[in-house]
This record gives C-alpha cells, sequence and structure tokens, in this order.
C-alpha cells in the first residue's frame, strides 16, 4: 500500500493553490489561485501567466452571454447560423444514445463549472446544478447508458459535490460509478465500452476513451473506501498499458477481447484513419488519462506510459501547433482537430507538475505552443457563434468535419485555467 499513500501526497501538491484558494471560501465566493503563483510547480513564466489572464477575460465575457443564451439547454454542437444545438429537447425524437444520453453533455455543467469557480458567480452554479439534475433522468431511462457515464457525470455530478457539497448530486455520481463498475469485465479486465449495436458484438470492445472515465472510480473509491472502485480501474488501465499504447507511443482506439476468456482478438482504427493509425484525440485521452491515474494511484507505471504517449505527440507536433485529426493520416485531405489538440495540451501542462523540475520545461512549453496556436487561430469570441474553439472533428471517415464541439471549450478553458493556476482539477 505504500504507493497508495504516496499519490495522495502529490495529488495534495497538485492541488496546493486551488486549495489554498478555496480555504474557507463559501458559496458565491471568488476562487483564485493568483496568490499562489510564486509557487507554481509547473513551471509556467510570467509571459504564460499574461496570456492566459488575457484569455480568461475573453473566456468570461464570452461565456457571460452564451451561458444565458442557453441557460434551459444542454448543448453539443452549433448549427449553420452558429446557434447551439439543444440535447436535453423533447420536441425530437432521439436515438438511444443521444438526446439527454449522449455522451458529451457533462461538458455543458462542466463549463459552467469552471467559470463559477473562476467568478464566485452562484448563477454558473446553479444552472450547472439544473442541467446536472436533467441528466439524473437517464438513470430511468438506463439503456442509453454506456461507459461514458464518466464523461457525463464526472463534471457535472461530481463537480457539484466537490464544490459545493451536495448530496443529492453525490448520490448521482455513485450511481453513475456503480454502473460504470458492472461494465467490467473480468476475464479480459477491461470495462466494456458500448451497448449492443445492430448487426455488431460489442461484448469485448474497449476503448482508449475510458480512461477518462476511470476518473469517476477513482473519485468512488476516495469517497467510499471501497477498494472494488480502485481495483476496477487499475485493472482497466492496466489493461490499456498492455494492449492499446504502443512501443512507440501511438495508441489504438479500438481493441475487441473475446468476452467469454478475454483473449485479444483484435485492434480497430476506430474514429482514426485506419488500424495502425495514431488518432490525436485518442493520443489525448491516454495522455491525459494516465497522468490522471498516476495521481489518483501513485503507480509509477501510469507516469512512464503518459510519458511515453507524450513524447510521441510532441515528436509528431507541427511546427504551427495546429494538430491533425490522425497523426498518420494522409496529407490531403488536411483535416485537423482542435477538440484533441485542447485535450493533449491540457494533458501535457498536467503532466508537467507530475515530473521533477529539469523534466518540467519540455512538456509545459508543448502544452502553451498547442493552446496558444488554438487560442490564437482556432477561437470565435464574437457573437457570431455560440462555440468558442472551431475547427472539431468527431471522427475521420465521418461526414462532418471542422465544427464545434461543447467538449473542446471545456478542455480549452480548463487548460487555460490551469496555465492561471485558478480552478481545481475536477479529474
Amino acid at each position: 500500500m505504500t504507493e497508495m499513500k504516496k499519490h495522495a501526497a502529490l495529488r495534495k501538491e497538485r492541488q496546493a493553490c486551488s486549495q489554498r484558494a478555496m480555504k474557507g471560501v463559501k458559496m458565491g465566493e471568488k476562487m483564485t489561485g493568483k496568490d499562489d503563483a510564486v509557487n507554481r510547480k509547473d513551471g509556467i513564466c510570467p509571459e504564460d501567466l499574461l496570456w492566459a489572464e488575457e484569455m480568461g477575460e475573453k473566456i468570461r465575457e464570452k461565456i457571460a452571454w452564451v451561458s444565458r443564451k442557453h441557460a434551459d439547454r444542454i448543448p453539443y454542437t452549433t448549427d449553420e447560423n452558429g446557434d447551439y444545438d439543444d440535447r436535453s429537447s423533447t420536441d425530437r425524437t432521439w436515438r438511444i444514445d443521444d438526446g439527454l444520453n449522449w455522451w458529451t453533455n457533462g461538458f455543458w455543467p462542466g463549463i459552467l463549472w469552471l467559470l463559477y469557480q473562476d467568478t464566485g458567480d452562484l448563477y454558473y452554479a446553479e444552472t450547472a446544478k439544473n442541467a446536472g439534475r436533467k441528466l439524473e433522468q437517464c438513470f430511468q431511462e438506463f439503456y442509453g447508458l454506456h461507459h461514458d457515464v464518466g464523461f457525463m457525470f464526472v463534471p457535472s455530478a461530481v463537480a457539484d459535490f466537490r464544490l459545493t457539497g451536495s448530496q443529492e448530486a453525490k448520490r448521482a455520481a455513485m450511481h453513475a460509478a456503480s454502473l460504470l463498475a458492472g461494465r467490467f469485465n473480468p476475464a479480459g479486465r477491461f470495462i466494456r465500452a458500448w451497448n449492443d449495436l445492430e448487426g455488431q458484438d460489442t461484448r469485448g470492445r474497449a476503448i482508449i476513451d475510458c480512461m477518462f472515465n476511470l476518473s469517476l472510480l477513482y473519485w468512488a473509491w476516495e469517497e467510499t473506501q471501497d477498494p472494488r472502485f480502485r481495483q476496477i480501474a487499475m485493472l482497466h488501465a492496466d489493461t490499456v498499458m498492455e494492449h492499446f499504447v504502443r512501443a512507440d507511443g501511438s495508441v489504438c482506439h479500438i481493441v475487441e477481447f473475446h468476452p467469454e476468456t478475454g483473449e485479444m482478438l483484435r485492434s480497430d482504427g476506430g474514429q482514426g484513419y485506419a488500424d495502425g493509425s495514431s488518432w490525436a484525440r485518442g493520443q489525448g485521452w491516454a495522455l491525459y488519462g494516465f497522468v490522471i491515474s498516476f495521481l489518483h494511484t501513485g503507480k509509477r507505471e501510469y507516469l512512464d506510459t503518459a510519458k511515453r504517449v507524450a513524447h510521441y505527440c510532441m515528436a509528431n507536433l507541427p511546427e504551427n501547433g495546429i494538430l491533425p485529426l490522425d497523426f498518420r493520416q494522409p496529407q490531403q485531405p488536411a483535416f485537423e482537430d482542435s477538440c484533441g489538440a485542447c485535450v493533449i495540451a491540457g494533458g501535457l501542462l498536467e503532466l508537467a507538475g507530475c515530473v521533477p523540475a529539469l523534466e518540467r520545461e519540455m512538456y509545459r512549453r508543448a502544452g502553451m505552443k498547442i493552446l496558444q496556436a488554438i487560442g490564437g487561430q482556432r477561437t470565435d469570441f464574437s457573437g457570431d457563434c455560440d462555440a468558442i474553439v472551431q475547427g472539431c472533428s468527431p471522427a475521420y471517415h465521418d461526414r462532418r468535419h471542422h465544427m464545434t464541439m461543447n467538449y473542446a471549450d471545456y478542455f480549452f478553458i480548463e487548460a487555460v485555467w490551469k496555465v492561471r493556476g485558478t480552478g481545481r482539477l475536477l479529474w
């Protein structure tokens, strides 16, 4: 248990700025960590901090009006007029895994919780809580929920509980954690990704995205001290290390196991270009996800794996900082994915706070290069579009590319907040 004890000290150090800033803070008071800037452990320099403060002001101005325009909605993407949709709408018929069950729905309240941490404005907290209550209806429908309950309920219910102490939110988060734990396949030591799909056998499929969903299990373990949650999360992470992460640090999106024996059967390119390629957002899920697993457990192998994935990303980072959809895609068409870029940037910045001083600069510099490229070239702070981050692509072979996606905004704002030293890591 020595390593399990070490994780607590490291995680506490990573949260030092925000914890000191939040000490004694009551609901509705502004939460900042500026007084701790001189004690930063991630190597952020004054020039980067100034950039982040200027970007933070733009974010506050934009979310102030966007959040009021869509106070009763749970948006995902914008239409041709730049207006957000509403995944909670009852005016249309949704697929079983869409509508309120859509996997990105937690990121809208997550954005609002980020703004609440920054401003202390109760409007953001109440609007986030309202969105969270809508999401709880998913438990009644049940069949549309899958492994992405982590993405749905960590930035919403877990964030609510951590920031306000809401017992209602804690109950919802524990419900979601129990559902996620129930998807664990003990023969293959993996968490099943999707439910049954017409014409496809998905019982043995696991995907790299789930490295983020593990945060829900780590939180449940820390709250209840029930080791099953931690054990399931770590067993899945161990399987990902073995079967998803290649020797060069590139990552598979989908791996299929035999559901009865647990034997690995095949890998699949999934949302990337092809099997054997390197989907950029998947690289981000792996990089950032293994950093999170390290912070929660202290297991050194997780940190080493995060560094290996990080080095692959940095070695393939374009000069202009704008990332392709897949690091191994053909030169044409030149699809981009700003969302994957934001996830990778956040992972690199978080990783910089986990390594010795002599290693920090290369991760910080790479993370800032990506983040500033997005901020300078792929953001819209005008009134013409409800979303901030532009140029997002769900998958290489999808019909839509270079669109907006709400979780790109979440990870962009979260990364800017990291640079500013405000808020707390919700994962």
